[in-house]
């Protein structure tokens, strides 16, 4: 299940960095690397 949960994130986390390419703001990047970075520790770990 959390690998699931940190595929999710991090699909949703890739889906709005393509977002970037549009002006964005600094609260909005944040919040793209925090998605990322959980999805990413969510799926990985063991």
């Amino acid at each position: 299940m959390r690998r699931l949960c940190g595929l999710m994130l991090f699909c949703i986390g890739v889906g709005m960095a393509v977002k970037v390419l549009i002006p964005t703001t600094l609260a909005l990047l944040i919040f793209i690397i925090g998605l990322l970075t959980l999805g990413y520790h969510l799926f990985c770990r063991c």
